[in-house]
């Protein structure tokens, strides 16, 4: 499949197939139902769209994961995350703070900073500075 460079940013084609492990050096923009079935390593940002999966790990500076993605590997993020809506996720480690929308599924969470989640979310033990439960 065919990624896409303008500066530091990298993009893939939407409905993409990457087999293996990825890595890419700089920020990543991953559009809707993108699915990579090994390891994913980014140097920079993450913004995955909705729908995506990835098989493996994900590594990366910081953290967007879209709408209804799955992500069977653990979440390692340097910074911060934002999970969205109704995404699954093996496990989540952030070294600032962490967003969960409604609906979200997780393993264990922990994050050296806040842990903020918006509506019901199903989780593992959550660990953070400062647990805030926003919404029912």
């Amino acid at each position: 499949m065919r990624i896409y460079k303008q500066k530091t940013t990298y993009l893939a084609e939407p409905g993409s197939f990457f087999e293996g492990n990825v890595r890419i050096h700089g920020d990543f923009i991953v559009p809707q139902r993108t699915h990579f079935w090994g390891r994913l390593v980014v140097n920079g940002t993450l913004e995955m769209g909705p729908e995506c999966s990835v098989e493996g790990a994900v590594v990366c500076k910081n953290a967007i994961i879209g709408r209804d993605s799955r992500i069977k590997g653990p979440l390692l993020v340097d910074e911060n995350a934002t999970i969205c809506d109704r995404a699954h996720l093996h496990s989540v480690e952030t070294g600032g703070d962490l967003v969960l929308r409604p609906g979200v599924t997780v393993g264990d969470v922990k994050a050296e900073n806040s842990v903020l989640i918006y509506g019901k979310i199903t989780s593992g033990t959550l660990v953070g500075r400062n647990v805030r439960i926003i919404g029912d």
